[in-house]
């Protein structure tokens, strides 16, 4: 598992899969790169995927208090991203991944994003309001002392159905420890202080766009995905029957199908 310092980071990455295209992969908050090896099986005779563990994730180095952490993910992954790729994310990785495609849209091969959690695209909709205020409950209980509490309730909203005893002390640990990586990506989520979506941006990703979600997740996901895809000229959305947010680790054949589909497109195009 090589170990490097990455857009001032140090970091830990692994590479998974034997096939021809280059994939960067990137996973979610409170996750860990290794979550990708049901769907990288599923991959491995298309692509060979790089998968960091995020800044205070997995075997990287810590998250630096009172540095954007966007900001501080984005460069690590921006490292690796230096020639064209296949760029897929989940969750908080989704949103790292369509930052550099917006960034960089001639270097993408293909984008898969796995339930990004991009809020501000759904400002849209009718429920944002009561969205954001459900979200806050998780700041509220922190500012509060209460960091386990914190941790459970976004475990409950936005987890794979485990319940919280359910974890090794050693899982529980971890999500508390980083429930300050959750809070303090909030202004690049929910108000898109990095301009994700400004004009124009988002319609110069031509590459093929696989949006993937879970048929029971948390309803703003459809939302984030309409108001990406109204704007993206080459969007198409997978939903898996069964799965929740956590997709990627409760449905890994699923999820490596609808990416394989983008790898696909993108392969057909660049013959045609």
């Amino acid at each position: 598992m090589p170990n490097a310092l990455r857009g001032g980071t140090e970091t830990s990455w692994q590479e998974m899969g034997a096939g021809a295209m280059p994939a960067l992969v990137l996973h979610c908050g409170l996750g860990r790169g290794a979550m990708w090896r049901g769907v990288a099986a599923g991959l491995a005779e298309r692509a060979t995927l790089t998968v960091p563990d995020l800044p205070g994730h997995g075997k990287s180095g810590p998250w630096a208090p009172g540095r954007d952490v966007h900001d501080q993910a984005t460069d690590m992954a921006r490292s690796f991203f230096d020639r064209p790729m296949h760029l897929i994310g989940h969750s908080f990785g989704g949103t790292v991944a369509l930052r550099l495609a917006v960034e960089a849209p001639e270097k993408v091969l293909s984008l898969s994003l796995v339930e990004p959690v991009l809020f501000a695209a759904a400002r849209n909709d009718p429920d944002f309001a009561a969205h954001r205020a459900a979200e806050q409950g998780f700041a509220a209980l922190h500012e509060a002392g209460d960091a386990e509490g914190a941790a459970r309730a976004f475990n409950r909203r936005w987890g794979d159905g485990t319940r919280w005893d359910g974890f090794t002390p050693q899982a529980r640990a971890m999500m508390i420890a980083n429930m300050p990586f959750i809070l303090n990506s909030r202004s690049a989520l929910w108000d898109d202080i990095h301009d994700i979506l400004a004009p124009g941006g988002l319609e110069r990703i031509a590459a093929p766009v696989m949006m993937i979600r879970g048929a029971g997740t948390v309803p703003i996901v459809a939302a984030i995905h309409a108001g990406l895809a109204a704007r993206l000229p080459n969007a198409e959305e997978v939903v898996i029957d069964g799965a929740g947010h956590m997709c990627v680790a409760s449905h890994p054949d699923a999820v490596a199908q609808a990416v394989a589909r983008g790898l696909d497109h993108s392969r057909r195009a660049s013959l045609s």
